[in-house]
């Protein structure tokens, strides 16, 4: 067993450790990913559990945001991409021939790299999802969702007065928040998040990861980010991506504490990256 000494510059979260009260949402199991003849994914197993947060770490290009997509069944929409292995949500494989792609989906929200509100109205940004949806019927309920949508992501008091202007008048920060709050309106499941604070400031960033910790009371929570001292304060559980293979997965504490292979070492203290 690889043991390494705690790395000073790493400052845990409070709670870096998986909740044996919370059930397991996602299961990933011998997953193998291909675009045309390159493989993205080696054999990957992990699991997702309910109301945690689940950070991907690792360098540029092994495999994390693929398997992110994975997870909502996007990547099946690139040309010649194919996979192997199972993916099960509460059980159910989501890759069976007898589940609908598009209400598959409609159970994930996702969250880009870049901000990307739609160039309506703030309000309309919230609104049109739901609507799409049927998760409502009426201005009043169109109402007190996109409020409800808007304090859930830490937003309501900075732009309620503001609700009619374009979302993508607002600072970088705040059209993130924004598209999480978009995100949400649906209520789905599980939020993915893709380096949602790779464009932030500190400020923003520090405003989205308390939003993260908040969010996660009501959504399972898988984000992909670079950051580690990030992952090391929202996340739960970490993995640990190297070419295509997890080679580790556990507590958050565990993987930048008492790394157990000289890969996740040399990464989580700098080393590579």
């Amino acid at each position: 067993m690889l043991v390494s000494s705690p790395n000073s510059r790493i400052h845990l979260g409070p709670l870096p450790s998986h909740d044996i009260a919370h059930p397991i949402k996602i299961e990933v199991e011998d997953v193998s990913f291909w675009y045309g003849a390159k493989q993205a994914l080696k054999h990957v197993s992990l699991d997702v559990f309910k109301n945690e947060v689940l950070a991907f770490i690792g360098p540029s290009g092994c495999g994390k945001s693929t398997l992110l997509r994975c997870l909502n069944r996007t990547n099946e929409l690139i040309e010649n991409a194919r996979m192997e292995g199972r993916i099960r949500m509460d059980g159910a494989d989501i890759y069976a021939d007898d589940v609908d792609p598009p209400l598959l989906r409609a159970r994930f929200g996702w969250i880009a790299q870049k901000p990307n509100p739609f160039p309506w109205s703030i309000y309309a940004n919230i609104a049109y999802g739901a609507q799409i949806v049927g998760a409502v019927s009426n201005r009043r309920e169109a109402n007190e969702l996109v409020e409800h949508a808007l304090r859930a992501a830490g937003l309501w008091t900075e732009v309620k007065d503001r609700l009619g202007e374009a979302g993508t008048d607002l600072s970088g920060g705040q059209q993130q928040r924004l598209c999480i709050a978009r995100a949400i309106a649906t209520n789905p499941e599980v939020l993915l998040m893709d380096e949602p604070c790779s464009a932030l400031d500190p400020v923003a960033t520090a405003h989205v990861e308390e939003l993260i910790d908040k969010l996660r009371d009501r959504f399972t929570i898988v984000i992909v980010t670079h950051n580690l001292q990030q992952a090391a304060r929202v996340a739960q559980r970490t993995a640990f991506f190297h070419l295509g293979e997890v080679l580790e997965v556990g507590d958050t504490e565990q993987v930048f504490v008492r790394p157990q292979t000289m890969q996740c070492l040399n990464f989580v203290t700098g080393r590579y990256g």
